[in-house]
């Protein structure tokens, strides 16, 4: 089934707050292998210049894993659970780094659908601000939905 290319444009607000801990981020940093003192020890943050310790920059995937369901879960989006997505690639864009205390939202929107061949690919940007309205980074990636595309597309 082919997914519904209808949704390039659409935005889903946060509905959702996401608190960052410490622990949050020595957790992720542990779990992935990053880690930079700035991660990990605050007095290390602080001789950085930090006022805490801060996040890895790919921290912020912890939203979209969160958060970026949107719009798969969407049943007019038509993703069924079989075929699997695969995540093509990803970017991120930092204001400033994400600390301890943040609590933060995620507005997502799809960009852009194409077809490739039998497949179909999606491009979202992910806006990350505080709940006070700063904004404090962008995550775009691009995930393939594999097989999914109508006969004769593409």
């Amino acid at each position: 089934m082919a997914l519904n290319h209808d949704f390039v444009g659409r935005t889903h607000k946060p509905t959702e707050i996401y608190e960052v801990s410490r622990e949050k981020i020595r957790d992720y940093a542990l779990a992935t292998g990053d880690t930079h003192p700035a991660y990990l020890d605050p007095e290390a943050a602080k001789e950085l210049g930090y006022p805490d310790v801060i996040a890895p920059p790919s921290f912020a995937v912890m939203l979209f894993f969160r958060f970026g369901g949107w719009p798969l879960y969407d049943p007019e989006f038509g993703k069924k659970k079989e075929p699997v997505c695969v995540h093509r690639a990803q970017r991120t864009t930092h204001r400033r780094p994400i600390q301890p205390g943040d609590r933060l939202v995620q507005t997502t929107t799809v960009d852009d659908m194409r077809v490739l061949g039998e497949h179909e690919q999606w491009t979202m940007t992910h806006t990350i601000d505080t709940v006070d309205g700063e904004h404090v980074c962008t995550v775009v990636n691009t995930i393939l939905s594999r097989g999914t595309a109508a006969p004769g597309e593409g």
